[in-house]
């Protein structure tokens, strides 16, 4: 997931993340469960086709973007978690969208 976060005067867009919980081809797009810290969202896998349940993915805009090892997944995460950018970047889920998936 990744919001337009303002650090000081600038702006800037963030990958966030995530690992891979599942996954499901629908035909047209493979989408997956991502997992961010205590947060799970969807995201699609269009531009990762080889990432797989248990791999960490870097998320923009709800698009795996990257795949990344383990290591560099939860360094970026505690730098992001430092930097305090994590709170805006994944807000607690809407519970009314939750309960209609």
């Amino acid at each position: 997931m990744v919001r337009t976060a303002s650090l000081g005067a600038a702006h800037v867009c963030l990958a966030i993340p995530g690992k891979i919980l599942s996954s499901e081809d629908l035909g047209f797009a493979r989408t997956a469960r991502v997992q961010f810290g205590g947060t799970v969202r969807q995201c699609r896998l269009d531009f990762v086709p080889e990432a797989s349940v248990g791999d960490y993915v870097m998320v923009h805009v709800g698009f795996a973007i990257s795949k990344v090892d383990e290591q560099e997944a939860r360094r970026t995460y505690q730098l992001l978690e430092e930097l305090g950018v994590l709170e805006q970047e994944l807000p607690p889920p809407d519970p009314a969208r939750e309960t209609s998936n």
